[in-house]
């Protein structure tokens, strides 16, 4: 999605949600869930897994069914949720806070947080990439334009003194989808990558990649929902912060148990189960938590601000509803 795409959606998205608050849920409706088929949405990919199993975790908590949807990126999901085809999601904070801002708060909310880090800028050894100067000229793969890698690097690129554009600039910001980032990198038609695990592991196990900043605070994901959601069926919203939380707890409490599961999903949405290898590198990197940090969102505000995302967006109390 380029960038006119992003306003034109935005613009749209904002003049339809009069429209759109006037239809009511029914209560009985199945809860559309997302996620992206990344490590750093274990939880997603858990509860997904146990679903596929007739195992549901959140369906016997909620009372209801639930519909999985898979992304590539947070804008992906947020397009679906501005469109009143996803209710609740795993995602990254940037694609959110971009989606409040061009909706002047009335869309998008924060339920939970649900990890951080497992996310790093990895160099091409070929590259000769040493400094952060050695980046001028260079062509960085992200996940998708408006992603939290992508707002993350072009901010990072601003504060080490390069300036970038969406078309150039000193350096060549490529959004590129996580599955075909590693062949570019091997083939060297991309000589970085910013994005999160278990991509991060790929391009060092497989293709020697070099990690050269890692990111291990920031926010990889949150559990968001429409403001619809939380409005309309408040009871099953709390519900769902609770299932959250339970799941996430369990995950740290069976992490063996857990990695099944994870191996299991990936290989249904990627063909391909990933390795112990694989495994034994990125899980550790995933740090699971529940708690929004205020502070922490302020600072992802700024970033986006500085890689010319955000330049207007209203105060963020209304984007994390008192459940």
């Amino acid at each position: 999605m380029n960038r006119r795409d992003f306003l034109q959606l935005s613009t749209l998205s904002a003049a339809g949600l009069t429209a759109c608050g006037k239809q009511k849920i029914d209560p009985k409706a199945p809860l559309r869930f997302g996620h992206f088929p990344n490590i750093t949405h274990i939880q997603g990919l858990v509860a997904h897994q146990l679903s596929r199993q007739g195992k549901g975790w959140f369906e016997p908590r909620l009372g209801v069914p639930v519909e999985w949807f898979v992304y590539n990126a947070g804008p992906s999901a947020t397009e679906a949720i501005f469109a009143r085809a996803l209710d609740v999601t795993y995602i990254g904070p940037s694609p959110v806070l971009n989606a409040y801002a061009k909706s002047k708060g009335t869309e998008l909310r924060i339920l939970s947080s649900a990890a951080t880090g497992g996310s790093a800028l990895v160099v091409r050894p070929a590259a000769n990439i040493n400094t952060p100067a050695d980046f001028k000229g260079k062509r960085i793969a992200t996940p998708q334009l408006g992603n939290t890698q992508d707002i993350e690097l072009r901010a990072w690129l601003s504060d080490n003194g390069l300036k970038v554009t969406q078309t150039g600039g000193d350096a060549f910001v490529l959004p590129t989808q996580n599955p075909d980032q590693l062949a570019l990198f091997v083939k060297g038609e991309i000589d970085a990558v910013w994005t999160v695990e278990p991509w991060v592991s790929r391009l060092e196990l497989e293709a020697g990649g070099k990690i050269f900043v890692e990111d291990k605070g920031t926010f990889a994901t949150l559990l968001a929902s429409s403001a619809a959601f939380v409005t309309e069926r408040a009871e099953l919203a709390k519900k769902l912060v609770a299932a959250h939380i339970e799941l996430t707890e369990w995950i740290k409490k069976n992490p063996a148990e857990a990695r099944e599961l994870i191996k299991a999903e990936l290989k249904e949405l990627t063909t391909k189960a990933p390795g112990d290898p694989l495994l034994d590198r990125s899980l550790p990197r995933v740090v699971l938590n529940t708690e929004v940090s205020r502070p922490a969102l302020d600072e992802m505000v700024e970033s986006a601000k500085k890689a010319g995302f955000l330049h207007d967006i209203p105060a963020l109390d209304a984007l994390l509803p008192k459940l």
